[in-house]
C-alpha cells in the first residue's frame, strides 16, 4: 500500500492506519510531499511545491516511491490510498500508471469545482505575477476552504470540518506542520492538477479494469456532502470503469481516518483490499 497524504499535513498522521494495515499483512509506504513534513524541513518552507511545475514533480516523486516499493516486494500487487489532495495526485498518477496497480482508494475526494476552478487559476497566476511564486496566499486559501466550516457552526476551531472527533481536530491545530497557508505557486499547481483530472480525455485513459473505491463522509464539504464524490465515480463508470464503488459514511466529515468511526473505515478498507488481491 502506498499512502498519498493531503494538503497541509504529512505522512506521520497515517501512522495508526499504516500499523493497522501492516498488522493485516500489508507493507505500507508513504512520503512527505515537497513542501510538507520532513521533506519541507524548516517550517518556513512548508506549503510550496516548486516555483513552477510542482504538481508534475510530486507525481514523479510518487512514481519513484512506487518503484522502491516494487523493488522491495517484486511479487506483491501495489495499491494506492490517496486522501483529499492526495486523491487528486492519485487520480493523475493512475492515468499513465493505472495498468501497474491492483486498485486505488480515494478518500475525501473532491467534486468538480467548475467555475471556481477557473477563478482560482486566474487569481493564482495574477498573484504570482504581482507578489511572486512563494507568496503565502491567504486569499487563495480562503477561496479554497473559506466556506467549509459554515455548516458546523458554532465552530470551536477553523478546522471543525475535518472531523467530529474534537481531540483529533485539536491535534491537527496544535501541529505546526498542519493547516499552514500555502503559496501562490502551490495553488496554481493544485488548480492545474485538479483541472487535469476532470478532463474527459484523461478519464478515458484510466484502465477499465482498474478497481476504484471512493470513500467519503456524508458531511464532507470537500466532496459536496457526497454529491461530488458520486458524480466523480459516475464519470469513471461512464468512461468504461467496471469496478467503481462508493462508500459514504453518515455524519462523518472530511478526515475519515481521524473520525469517530475510523475503526469501521479501517475495516471497510481492509475488506476491500483483501477482496481485490489477485486470485481472489
Amino acid at each position: 500500500m502506498q499512502i498519498i497524504h493531503g494538503m497541509a499535513e504529512h505522512r506521520a498522521r497515517y501512522d495508526e492506519f499504516a500499523r493497522y494495515l501492516a498488522g493485516a499483512g500489508y507493507a505500507v509506504y508513504a512520503e512527505d510531499h515537497r513542501g510538507h513534513g520532513e521533506t519541507a524541513g524548516a517550517l518556513a518552507e512548508a506549503g510550496h511545491l516548486a516555483d513552477s511545475g510542482g504538481w508534475d514533480l510530486v507525481v514523479s516523486d510518487l512514481r519513484k516511491l512506487s518503484t522502491i516499493a516494487r523493488e522491495n516486494h517484486p511479487d506483491l500487487p501495489l495499491f494506492l490510498f490517496g486522501h483529499s489532495m492526495g486523491s487528486i495526485f492519485a487520480r493523475d498518477y493512475l492515468v499513465n500508471e493505472g495498468h501497474s496497480l491492483a486498485g486505488v482508494i480515494l478518500s475525501g475526494a473532491n467534486g468538480n469545482p467548475g467555475a471556481m476552478l477557473r477563478v482560482g487559476l486566474f487569481l493564482s497566476k495574477r498573484q504570482i505575477a504581482r507578489k511572486g511564486a512563494r507568496h503565502p496566499s491567504s486569499s487563495l486559501n480562503g477561496l479554497t476552504f473559506g466556506s467549509f466550516n459554515r455548516p458546523f457552526k458554532p465552530a470551536v476551531t477553523e478546522f471543525d470540518w475535518l472531523s467530529r472527533d474534537a481531540e483529533e481536530v485539536a491535534a491537527y491545530v496544535a501541529d505546526p506542520y498542519c493547516g499552514f497557508v500555502c503559496t501562490a505557486a502551490f495553488f496554481l499547481d493544485l488548480f492545474t492538477g485538479t483541472q487535469r483530472i476532470y478532463r474527459q480525455d484523461q478519464i478515458r485513459k484510466v484502465p477499465a479494469e482498474l478497481p476504484l473505491f471512493f470513500i467519503s463522509g456524508e458531511q464532507d464539504p470537500v466532496g459536496s456532502f457526497g454529491k461530488g464524490v458520486k458524480r466523480s465515480a459516475d464519470e469513471y463508470r461512464a468512461a468504461g470503469g467496471r469496478d467503481v464503488s462508493v462508500r459514504l459514511y453518515p455524519e462523518a466529515r472530511h478526515e475519515l481516518l481521524h473520525e469517530l468511526n475510523r475503526s469501521e473505515v479501517y475495516e471497510d478498507v481492509l475488506s476491500w483490499l483483501d477482496s481485490h488481491l489477485p486470485g481472489r
